[in-house]
């Protein structure tokens, strides 16, 4: 069975530089419209602090981060690509939910109040996996993964989402 529905819905993934949680240093963001993937946007983010932590984690450095744009300035891109959308989808949402709030409160931008789903709890609710981390939950349903790559992992949650709703899981059992 493939889902089906006429909403529009984002996924949102964010790589940080620190514990801060407004360090973003990389979002990804996935389109979904009538059931199905429709367009990915990615974007490095120059963080408010030089010091970048989790490298080991996913590879980025401040050469690579201090000529990207901020958060602010890719701000207007984001906005655009959550126009129409009835929820914001993550994979572990209370942590992305609070990356965007304190990225948002950290730059004078206008925090959506699109309701956020999450794709963690939904994983939790209905499949027979030891760990339900994205990288687990990928490779369960075959779903391409190049994990802490934050386009990538927006992706592979806006088809654990479609692959879930398939399955029976409802958006309520994934509202946070």
């Amino acid at each position: 069975m493939v889902y089906s529905d006429t909403s529009r819905s984002v996924a949102i993934d964010f790589e940080t530089s620190g514990y801060s949680a407004h360090s973003a240093c990389a979002v990804g963001l996935a389109r979904i419209e009538r059931g199905s993937v429709t367009d990915v946007f990615y974007s490095l983010i120059r963080p408010p602090s030089s010091r970048v932590m989790f490298t080991e984690i996913h590879g980025l450095t401040w050469p690579m981060l201090k000529d990207a744009p901020t958060f602010a300035e890719v701000w207007p891109q984001m906005e655009a690509f959550f126009e129409g959308a009835t929820h914001l989808l993550a994979h572990n949402a209370s942590f992305d939910r609070r990356v965007l709030a304190a990225s948002c409160q950290a730059t004078g931008a206008k925090e959506p109040r699109t309701p956020f789903l999450c794709t963690l709890k939904g994983s939790r609710r209905s499949l027979p996996l030891a760990s339900k981390k994205l990288s687990s939950v990928c490779s369960y349903f075959g779903i391409a993964l190049n994990h802490h790559h934050a386009g990538s992992d927006a992706e592979a949650c806006a088809r654990i989402y479609l692959q879930l709703r398939s399955l029976g899981v409802t958006d309520a059992q994934m509202r946070m």
